[in-house]
């Protein structure tokens, strides 16, 4: 796939040089440059300024130290950014050319997590490093997301006059020709990356005892309802009164009351989404393998991890204190976006 995004930027500049003289040969050079652009390489970025707050290590060092101990453990090393969101969920990645590694943290995760609960989540996701999920690569993910552009630029006009039919017809072939190469693809390292899931959680066991995480995915079943329930909190703000007093009022007590009602969930309804999870395969998207098999493989190991990492009442409180900032920003945008 890079081979022929490559193809398109030579074949462009190549007939840009020897089309000089024509118009076609300009417009065919561009197009091709154009393509070659939009199906280049990404190597990621943090936020702007103004989007999602992004820790470094001198904002939130306490933080920082945690997820280096959790690293050290699972055998890797930590993250050069941390951003956080509001999102019931988290995950690794890199920016840049120089590759640095970013951990993704949703507040709608982290806050109705406990302390042993949230280490076992630093160590899930620093185990997709150890581990070496190979979609997260710069090669196979951009080779998988050039695929699937093609596939989006090959897609047949809907509604289509006389002329646009034809040229659905005509696009046929290589649009099915493309989409059975992603296809092949993704089933050629959907096991690969299944098979990194299940080391991550064993890498969350190691970090923060097998109880824990089994506990982290009891958590996981609930993200539907931690996101409806943040919608909630966004439209009875906005409801209530277009007063900036009130909207204040809700931004800050907005992650205890979400942890306060999660927190009350009872072990039947617990048990009642494992046996959901269960029949319907539920699955944090297509890449992962079914929570129930992930959890079923924690709770049945033949000796359980103890927790390697024990989050004490200060070093909860440090990292509490520097997530501070965040955690209103985060919230500010939760109470005055999410419901539109």
């Amino acid at each position: 796939m890079h081979a022929v995004t490559l193809g398109l930027a030579v074949a462009g500049v190549a007939r840009l040089v020897t089309g000089v003289d024509t118009f076609s040969g300009w417009v065919l050079g561009l197009l091709l440059l154009g393509i070659a652009v939009v199906l280049r390489p990404r190597f990621g970025s943090l936020p702007e300024a103004g989007e999602e707050p992004v820790l470094h290590r001198a904002d939130a060092p306490r933080l920082f130290d945690l997820i280096d101990e959790v690293a050290a453990v699972v055998g890797t090393r930590g993250v050069d950014a941390v951003v956080i969101e509001a999102d019931a969920n988290a995950s690794v990645g890199t920016y840049g050319i120089r590759r640095r590694r970013v951990l993704r943290l949703g507040l709608g995760l982290w806050e109705v997590l406990t302390p042993a609960q949230r280490v076992a989540l630093l160590g899930h996701e620093l185990g997709q490093y150890a581990h070496g999920d190979t979609r997260h690569g710069v090669v196979l993910h951009n080779a998988l997301r050039s695929l699937s552009l093609w596939v989006y630029f090959l897609a047949p006009t809907p509604n289509p006059s006389m002329p646009e039919r034809f040229a659905n017809y005509l696009m046929a072939v290589p649009r099915w020709a493309v989409y059975g190469v992603l296809v092949l693809l993704d089933q050629l390292t959907l096991r690969a990356t299944q098979r990194a899931e299940y080391l991550a959680d064993e890498a969350a066991a190691r970090a923060g005892s097998t109880e824990a995480a089994v506990e982290l995915l009891d958590r996981l079943l609930v993200a539907d309802a931690v996101a409806l329930e943040l919608r909630r909190e966004s439209v009875a703000a906005q409801t209530k009164s277009r007063a900036s007093g009130a909207r204040d009022e809700a931004e800050r007590g907005l992650w205890d009351r979400l942890a306060e009602r999660i927190g009350t969930v009872p072990e039947r309804e617990y048990e009642r989404l494992r046996r959901a999870s269960a029949l319907r395969g539920h699955a944090v998207d297509s890449t992962h393998p079914p929570t129930h098999l992930r959890r079923r493989r924690l709770a049945e190991a033949t000796v359980p991890h103890p927790a390697a990492v024990r989050p004490t009442d200060d070093r909860t409180a440090a990292v509490e204190s520097e997530l501070a900032g965040a955690r209103s920003r985060v919230a500010r945008r939760v109470i005055r976006d999410f419901a539109g």
